[in-house]
């Protein structure tokens, strides 16, 4: 079913009017989306499902802060994204080593990403995103949140700081810390 933006905005203000029916037209329009983006998050279809559902609910009660009825999807991501990681972060405090632990002073990851240009064009060249799934699920949970809400969700050094609540030295070096354990992982892939 493809709505187009003047349909969307439609729908935003049926919904600020409380009409039930938009309110299910808009879900069905985000659902599947949504939900993938929990699910790369938090990686178990059910609690996703859930955190999606309370995301709608959460954005359907605001939905009169949403100053821009075209961005709603993105307005709507920004929620099920922070509903994930703070359900991430819940299941986090059950590990004993807390990421402040892991985490060190700013490195420049420059070179790695110049390494990994170069490298692009021959060893990396044949890995197909199966492989390369499956090396993402075998590293550690937190550098693979942090190469997804950079390489997949899209979030700039600043917005993922503000999601995971870190610094931006400790952002910069876990992102360069993730890559170079994908990195690692993908050459023993190949």
């Amino acid at each position: 079913m493809s709505t187009t933006n003047k349909n969307i905005k439609e729908l935003i203000k049926r919904c600020k009017n409380g009409d039930r029916k938009s309110q299910m037209m808009l879900y069905n329009n985000y659902c599947k989306a949504m939900y993938n983006v929990s699910f790369r998050i938090v990686k178990d279809r059910f609690i996703a499902e859930d955190i999606m559902q309370e995301s709608f609910l959460t954005a359907f009660s605001k939905l009169n802060d949403l100053k821009n009825e075209e961005t709603f999807g993105a307005w709507l991501k920004r929620i099920v994204v922070n509903n994930s990681i703070s359900y991430y972060k819940r299941e986090q405090n059950h590990i004993e080593v807390g990421i402040d632990q892991v985490l060190y002073k700013i490195e420049d990851d420059s070179d790695f990403e110049e390494a990994m240009e170069e490298q692009h064009t021959s060893s990396y060249k044949n890995i197909n995103a199966s492989t390369l799934k499956n090396s993402l699920s075998t590293i550690k949970e937190s550098y693979e949140m942090a190469l997804t809400l950079h390489y997949i969700e899209g979030y700039d050094y600043d917005e993922m700081c503000e999601i995971l609540n870190i610094s931006y030295a400790n952002c910069r070096t876990l992102l360069s810390r993730a890559k170079a354990s994908l990195k690692k992982k993908l050459q023993h892939a190949s």
